[in-house]
């Protein structure tokens, strides 16, 4: 199954994160399939980029958004 997840990048206590498309089983920072944006959590207010139009494919064909990124989106 796919999933749409967060990826972590940055150094420790500078965390910022990557919105990627990859398999449910593959580790948090394996190999993705697609990179669709970016969340950073540190500036205020937090700054998130993200490709609607292929954010809408890869739900259209069947993969599930994980918690954390449903969190973000809202």
């Amino acid at each position: 199954m796919v999933k749409i997840k967060l990826s972590q990048t940055g150094k420790r206590n500078r965390k910022t994160y990557r919105i990627v498309v990859m398999e449910e089983g593959k580790r948090r920072d394996g190999k993705t399939i697609e990179l669709l944006g970016f969340y950073n959590p540190l500036v205020k207010p937090p700054q998130l980029t993200i490709n609607q139009d292929r954010l809408k494919y890869w739900i259209s064909v069947g993969a599930q958004k994980t918690d954390g990124v449903t969190k973000i989106l809202k």
